[in-house]
């Protein structure tokens, strides 16, 4: 089985800043989906230095 690494609020998190983000004017969602990534590639990359 899989273990479940993320909580509840982390996806809620998640789930509120993709809304914000489509709520947001079309010119300036690429720029924070690209800073979204940015943090995700960051945290994913980090948690393999905790091994």
């Amino acid at each position: 089985m899989s273990e479940d690494r993320t909580s509840g609020s982390e996806s809620v998190e998640l789930g509120d800043r993709l809304d914000d983000i489509e709520q947001s004017p079309l010119a300036s969602r690429a720029a924070a989906y690209a800073e979204l990534q940015e943090q995700l590639r960051i945290r994913l990359e980090g948690g393999d230095s905790a091994r």
